[in-house]
């Protein structure tokens, strides 16, 4: 019996997080304060009292969720993983958690990878869709038919839950084959920018030299990671992990499955929202899950 702590990523954010937590705790407070020298402007006006819009801001949206999460776990007692994950961006909340990140860190790589992202957007205008109801391999099957425009499996959230991501063009024409393939439905995401494919080349080359530079501790317990589900507890191997993500699938269903089978009896999502929690139910059914939010 293992307990699992899971970070979440993009899309959690909602406006007044983490307002209870700086009031409540000194040490929470700190660490806010913290966050607002190191980012160069005040994040947490923006994550108590700003609006959707501006809580939308990928350069706000990456920096706001990572503090939720980070502070959260950083400030409750008795946290003790056996093992970690997070969905996309939570990954880097994982890292804090197991210590191979440390806190300012952790923070600055959230920043330079939220701003990296945004200007791979501006170059090259594209988008994500989710697909519900279709097989794995019926999605792959349909993004390798395009060859002209950019379109890939980008989120593997739990069975029948696949988000494609690429060009605006092609994601737009994948979504009307998926429906054709009888997805009960598919449907272009509020996003930024195609996360998790190809087109975020530009952000990874950015992300890479900063990682490179940054100083990875060894993990108190091992980080199953998103680009192949498997756990590492390499310093080296999880720097490589952590650049190859930007343009590589989140496999979150592999990772919890591999998580399972490593002994994962119980699962506690750490920061804002739920998401994970309802995911993880539908891949194993048998585990516990909560959350401290």
């Amino acid at each position: 019996m293992k307990h699992a702590y899971v970070f979440p990523g993009q899309g959690a954010q909602f406006s007044g997080m983490g307002k209870n937590l700086y009031e409540q705790s000194s040490i929470a407070k700190e660490y806010f304060e913290q966050a607002n020298e190191i980012l160069g402007f005040r994040i947490t006006d923006i994550m108590f009292s700003g609006t959707d819009e501006e809580l939308k801001q990928t350069k706000v949206t990456q920096p706001a969720i990572f503090l939720h999460s980070v502070i959260l776990f950083l400030t409750t007692e008795g946290l003790l993983p056996d093992m970690v994950a997070g969905h996309s961006l939570g990954e880097f909340s994982a890292l804090v958690a197991n210590k191979v990140l440390s806190f300012e860190d952790g923070l600055r790589l959230v920043s330079k990878r939220a701003l990296a992202m945004q200007r791979a957007c501006e170059i090259n205008p594209s988008t994500m869709a989710a697909v519900l109801g279709l097989a794995d391999d019926v999605v792959e099957k349909i993004c390798a038919e395009f060859t002209d425009e950019v379109v890939v499996a980008a989120n593997y959230n739990c069975p029948g839950q696949l988000v494609i991501s690429g060009s605006i063009a092609g994601v737009q024409q994948a979504c009307e084959k998926m429906k054709a393939a009888g997805a009960k439905r598919a449907l272009i995401l509020p996003v930024g920018g195609a996360f998790h494919s190809p087109l975020m080349q530009p952000a990874r080359e950015e992300l890479q030299a900063a990682i490179e530079s940054t100083h990875f501790n060894n993990p108190t317990c091992p980080v199953f990671q998103n680009v192949d589900a498997h756990p590492y507890i390499d310093p080296h191997r999880i720097k490589e992990n952590l650049i190859n993500q930007l343009t590589a699938p989140v496999r979150w269903t592999q990772t919890v499955q591999h998580m399972v089978e490593h002994g994962a009896t119980e699962f506690t999502e750490v920061g804002p929202g739920s998401v994970l929690q309802g995911l993880i139910k539908k891949i194993a059914k048998e585990v516990t899950t909560n959350g401290i939010s």
